[in-house]
Formats: C-alpha cells, structure tokens, sequence
C-alpha cells in the first residue's frame, strides 16, 4: 500500500497539470492507495480557496475518489458522515472534526455558526462552553 500527499489528489481531480495529471493516474492504478484524512481535509481547502470550485463540485470529486475500490481510508465511516455534513452545508472541517469524535458525546467550541451546524446524525454534538 502507497499514501498520497495532497498534491496528487488535487491534480488527479483538477487535471490542470496534464503531466502531473497522467502521473497521478499511474499513481492511483499501481496499487492500494492510503489517503490520510488530513489530506482529504487540505485537498477540499486547495480546491476550494485556490481553484475556487463550489462545495458540490468538491464533494463530488472527493466523494468519487475515496470510493474507489483501491482507496482506503483510515475512518471510512467518519470519512463518509463528514461528507454528509459537507453535503447538508458544514464547513468540511468542522464536520471531518465532529466525525472524528464520535467517541464523545460533547465537542465544544467558540463557533457560532458551527454550534448552529446541521448535526443531527453525528453521535457527538456541538455545543458552546
């Protein structure tokens, strides 16, 4: 199995680069791909503030890759129901973040807006201290 840093999702999603973009390819055709949360999160950063795409479009793309059947991901389950907060309109971060902490029952935090979050089907809530 082989990990991949933010730059090769990007550019496998993006295309922008058509030699980056081919290498990318052969890099998600080789073998077992390990995508790390942390570059699921920054990858929806980049292509949000640097490519300037709608969150649907990010969701899309990032939801297509980590199905794919040579992906694997560390939390698939906390991967999944982040994507369904993406979806519903949480920041991606927030909800990767409460995803992650489904082991809790309480995420507290200083965001108004993300303690106002659609966050019916996450196990932990948000709440403001």
């Amino acid at each position: 199995m082989i990990a991949v840093d933010t730059n090769i999702v990007v550019r496998l999603l993006t295309g922008d680069d058509p030699s980056q973009f081919e290498k990318a390819q052969e890099v998600f055709t080789a073998a077992e791909i390990f995508i790390p949360e942390t570059v699921i999160l920054e990858a929806e950063w980049v292509l949000r503030y640097a490519y300037d795409l709608a969150p649907a479009t990010i969701h899309d793309g990032l939801l297509r890759l980590c199905g794919l059947p040579n992906v694997v991901l560390r939390d698939a389950r906390a991967i999944s129901q982040a994507f369904e907060g993406y979806r519903a309109g949480m920041d991606f971060a927030d909800a990767l973040h409460l995803a992650t902490c489904g082991h809790c029952t309480t995420l507290f935090t200083f965001d108004k807006k993300f303690a106002r979050s659609p966050v019916d089907s996450f196990r932990c809530k948000v709440r403001q201290p």
